[in-house]
């Protein structure tokens, strides 16, 4: 991508949304899952000039998945769509309150190793969004840039002898991104940022995900 393609700007979010009008997503039954949404919340950068989106580093007392990297998100409670989901998560964890008019598109739905099934929104923040933590639940958010994200050695991929299924890794800074959020992301930057129509569903997670 070219300098002037990572600027936040009002060209950026019509690139995405029209990437995304673009984009057939599949979808997958619930039946037998639990359903949940994340959202994936492209904002400023700490520069105050680049593209990036949210990732929360989850609080080591969570029961489940303390201490990883995570997209805001939850599970979908009765009577709320995927899109409702993902704002209330929103709201809750980081503090961003935003409107269904703020939601760009929707990418694929991805199912885990741990019965889940998770549908990723798309969301424009704004100019101005300031979050903050619920430290019941987040214990530090970050903007990673879409220059890091487009980095040239990212993302890797490795066989496991326990899945058929390539496991990703997104590099970011001296750590990395696993799947299910690895896979989503790594479906944001080819769809939102590149235009191209590239699938997921065949990507896997590192064994210690499964639970």
């Amino acid at each position: 991508m070219e300098d002037s393609h990572y600027l936040y700007n009002a060209a950026m979010r019509a690139r995405i949304a029209a990437n995304l009008d673009d984009f057939q997503r599949t979808t997958i039954s619930s039946t037998g899952l639990k359903h949940a949404a994340v959202a994936l919340t492209v904002v400023c950068a700490e520069d105050g000039r680049e593209g990036a989106y949210v990732l929360t580093r989850r609080t080591s007392k969570l029961n489940s998945h303390g201490g990883q990297f995570a997209l805001p998100g939850g599970r979908i409670d009765p009577g709320e769509t995927p899109t409702q989901a993902a704002l209330r998560e929103l709201r809750e964890e980081v503090d961003l309150d935003l409107g269904e008019d703020a939601v760009l598109g929707l990418l694929d739905d991805y199912q885990t190793q741990s019965g889940y099934l998770i549908t990723p929104i798309v969301v424009w923040a704004g100019g101005s969004a300031k979050m903050t933590a619920n430290t019941d639940e987040v214990a530090r958010i970050h903007r990673i840039t879409f220059r890091e994200l487009n980095r040239s050695d990212s993302p890797t991929f490795e066989d496991i002898p326990e899945s058929t299924r390539p496991v990703i890794r997104l590099l970011m800074g001296d750590d990395a991104l696993h799947a299910p959020t690895a896979a989503m992301v790594y479906q944001f930057r080819e769809v939102c940022l590149h235009n191209r129509q590239t699938r997921v569903a065949h990507l896997g997670e590192p064994v210690w995900a499964w639970q």
